[in-house]
């Protein structure tokens, strides 16, 4: 810091708080010094807590903040002549929000946060006009960060359109050669020779078995892309609802016992039929539970409900939950978790059985659980008190669905 050359303090303040009277500028310019500062000078240090409020005479700062670690400084704007800095910690007495570097020789107009105080509690206007001042800079930086916004928005809507087109061609690419790989296998299979070899035989088991794991992958792919796309239709016919989700975990019941947990239903006995699309309603069913095994422990139980609800605008629906005691889940997972390929443990722990005990998976499943119940007008969501591998306090996800599909309004 240098000392500088007499400068004319009222005008400068004139510039920064048209409205004050000479008066009040006078009481100002006697409670301020002036000072020089070289470039790179840092004047306020993001998270400190300083007392110095400053007006910029000559030259100019920039105002920057971390966003992240991996992003670094991000540049706000860029203060000259007659711009305030550094006025809103003092006023809130709170850590600077902000850094603000001189990227020249920069002349400012100093004064301690006391007298500051001091002319802010004797100075009803001067306080007005700071306030006035800040929420200006307020609106602007919203305008800049509304468009940071929706500059971002358009790129990730790009990118998740790619993403999905990749999906669906790699899917598509995909199910020809798992058809003939089963195919193949198959004809082997009807070797009378073939099946007198024990050997032979645990090998087509198993190739048989990874093409079906295949297969299943492929097409929740699929079902994922139809959804994202909006190409989903639904094909409503009258579903039996108790009797569908009876079926459906008769269909886990091997993997269940596989890991010696325990599935059991409660159904209530007025739960009633629905109008909907049973292939989509029996894949979001199947999701459910096969998400709630995974997080289960070996030994454990999952438990369904389903019941009558009336839902939102006193539509008549039926709500099926599902309850397991498992690891649990942490509030900010709670939504997060019905995002497409979101993982919630380590994604290096991967397993190819569907099932396997906090296995990864591709982090489809429970997206398209929601795609199916906002396509028939429902909802779904998930409730947990937390994450606790040592007392497992379980979550209950819950599948609201209309009696009949609600169409969204055009």
């Amino acid at each position: 810091m240098s000392e500088t050359l007499p400068f004319d303090k009222i005008s400068l303040l004139h510039l920064a708080f048209n409205g004050l009277t000479d008066k009040e500028l006078q009481e100002m310019a006697a409670a301020s010094q002036l000072c020089t500062y070289p470039p790179e000078h840092i004047l306020c240090r993001e998270g400190a807590y300083e007392d110095v409020f400053y007006v910029i005479a000559e030259g100019s700062a920039v105002i920057c903040k971390i966003v992240s670690e991996q992003d670094g400084e991000r540049v706000l704007r860029i203060a000259g002549k007659g711009d305030l800095v550094g006025e809103m910690a003092l006023i809130q007495n709170v850590p600077r929000s902000a850094t603000v570097r001189t990227l020249t020789d920069c002349t400012v107009l100093e004064m301690d946060k006391k007298d500051f105080e001091t002319l802010l509690s004797r100075s009803p206007s001067m306080a007005i006009n700071i306030i006035r001042t800040t929420l200006d800079r307020i609106r602007e930086n919203d305008q800049i960060a509304i468009q940071d916004l929706q500059n971002t928005n358009k790129v990730l809507h790009h990118l998740d359109r790619n993403k999905l087109e990749f999906i669906q061609v790699a899917a598509h690419e995909l199910r020809t050669p798992l058809t003939v790989l089963k195919g193949y296998v198959n004809v082997l299979n009807s070797f009378s020779e073939l099946k007198t070899n024990p050997a032979i035989t645990e090998v087509m088991s198993g190739i048989i078995k990874g093409a079906d794991r295949m297969h299943e992958v492929v097409n929740t792919m699929l079902d994922v892309t139809r959804i994202d796309s909006e190409t989903l239709k639904l094909r409503a016919t009258p579903v039996p609802l108790k009797r569908l989700v009876v079926d459906t975990v008769h269909e886990l019941i091997k993997a269940s016992l596989e890991r010696n947990i325990e599935l059991s239903l409660e159904q209530d006995s007025d739960t009633p039929n629905i109008n909907a699309d049973p292939t989509l309603i029996q894949k979001a069913m199947y999701h459910l539970i096969v998400n709630a095994i995974k997080y289960t422990p070996d030994g454990g139980r999952v438990t369904l409900h389903s019941r009558p609800i009336t839902m939102d605008k006193n539509i008549p629906g039926v709500e099926v939950s599902v309850t397991d005691t498992g690891i649990g889940l942490d509030a900010e997972h709670h939504e997060l978790i019905f995002e497409k390929f979101y993982q919630v443990g380590d994604v290096t722990i991967h397993s190819s059985g569907k099932t396997s005990y906090k296995g990864g998976g591709p982090g489809l499943g429970l997206a398209i659980v929601r795609g199916v119940a906002r396509a028939h007008g429902g909802k779904t969501w998930v409730e947990s008190t937390g994450h606790d591998e040592v007392n497992f306090p379980g979550s209950t996800f819950y599948l609201q669905l209309p009696i009949d599909p609600i169409t969204p309004a055009a």
